[in-house]
């Protein structure tokens, strides 16, 4: 069983999750109303990762026999200035989470819970890649503020396509959705 701190913290984290999933929809629907469709498609894509590491998560307090707690979170923000708000936004959120997983990671060494702080371990890899590219995103969208058609360029040019499942990953509740 893991320790119940690291399962307070993890059903915290779940939200966070399912938070951000449901933030980078917000943005995704934002890019799809301006007819900025690889925008759109990108954040659409971060929405069902993100609601992937939530499932891991519901996944793994079940593998260690605690309840998972299916949380409600409050609306995201769905109105953005320009092209660049919703990326800077998605920085700081990605950004945050990293802290969030650290954090987590932290509960379960202090704990002296090795195998909840080997299951973060994933996701402190993951992090790294989420914050590099959306740091790289934000960069293209800073010097496309005038003409969006560049990002979109951009995107259709240099986003990667579908990449085979990591075999490293967590598995998630509900298997491969």
């Amino acid at each position: 069983m893991a320790a119940p701190a690291f399962i307070d913290r993890l059903q915290t984290q779940v939200a966070n999750e399912f938070a951000a999933a449901q933030q980078y929809i917000a943005v995704a629907v934002h890019y799809d109303a301006e007819t900025l469709p690889r925008l759109a498609a990108w954040f659409y894509a971060q929405a069902v990762e993100e609601r992937n590491h939530a499932m891991m998560m519901v996944q793994y307090l079940m593998d260690a026999g605690a309840a998972p707690a299916i949380p409600g979170i409050g609306a995201p923000r769905s109105t953005f200035a320009d092209i660049v708000e919703p990326v800077a936004l998605a920085l700081e959120q990605e950004r945050r989470v990293t802290d969030q997983i650290a954090e987590l990671a932290g509960v379960a060494r202090d704990a002296g819970d090795y195998q909840s702080e080997q299951f973060t371990q994933w996701f402190l890899k993951e992090q790294v890649e989420e914050v590099s590219s959306m740091s790289d995103l934000l960069r293209v969208v800073e010097r496309s503020r005038e003409n969006p058609m560049w990002a979109e360029e951009y995107l259709a040019r240099e986003a990667p396509g579908s990449e085979a499942a990591d075999p490293t990953a967590p598995p998630a509740a509900g298997g491969a959705l």
